[in-house]
């Protein structure tokens, strides 16, 4: 049966957008997990996913994409969707959590000519 999580990840954060406030998202770092490494602890990043702080948020079945600036270098982030474990408003903490599932995808984030990320084997 296909995850509902990648659903009930853009639910939240489309709530989160409509009502002013600031979705965060929390993930488990692993090997498969493109984030700014010294911002993890304990195998743990929270991240703000707002408009204000992301360019070309994707979420897709499998993945998580974005670009954002951590202490002024713009960064690629990619995350599975399998490693997120909660989303929520930093205002009220109000969101969702999930259990981390193992890692199943054969596909890795890559930058296409563009900049973009894209999916590749």
């Amino acid at each position: 049966m296909p995850s509902q999580k990648p659903y009930l990840i853009n639910a939240i954060y489309e709530w989160c957008e409509d009502n002013g406030f600031t979705p965060y998202l929390a993930t488990m770092v692993d090997k498969n997990t493109m984030v700014p490494m010294e911002y993890v602890e304990n195998n743990q990043i929270i991240l703000n996913i707002s408009t204000d702080s992301t360019k070309n948020l994707h979420v897709d079945k499998t993945w998580i994409t974005f670009r954002a600036t951590f202490n002024g270098v713009a960064t690629d982030v990619a995350i599975p969707i399998c490693n997120v474990i909660a989303i929520f408003a930093k205002e009220n903490g109000q969101g969702m959590q999930f259990k981390t599932e193992p890692f199943t995808n054969d596909e890795k984030p890559s930058k296409s000519s563009g900049g973009r990320l894209r999916l590749v084997k």
